[in-house]
């Protein structure tokens, strides 16, 4: 444990962040489940454009890598579309 009063408050800074960029993971990670495990393509078509949005904020915010982002995307962009 940190013993000047800068590094206690970083670590308690640090622990909040993890902890919300762990749900904001978390949260991701459901959604993409949902897509896969869609019944119907139109099904999976909606559920795809709240997992686009998703991913997007989470570029955005820094949680995970812009190329990260993409390859979630086009990962499950494929899966949708080999959909019948």
């Amino acid at each position: 444990m940190a013993h000047h009063k800068s590094a206690m408050k970083r670590y308690r800074q640090s622990e909040k962040r993890r902890l919300r960029n762990k749900a904001y993971k978390t949260k991701m990670k459901t959604f993409i489940k949902k897509v896969r495990t869609a019944q119907t393509k139109e099904e999976a078509l909606k559920l795809l454009n709240q997992a686009y949005s998703i991913i997007d904020k989470l570029a955005e915010k820094g949680i995970i890598k812009k190329n990260t982002a993409a390859n979630k995307k086009r990962k499950i962009a494929r899966f949708v579309n080999s959909m019948t």
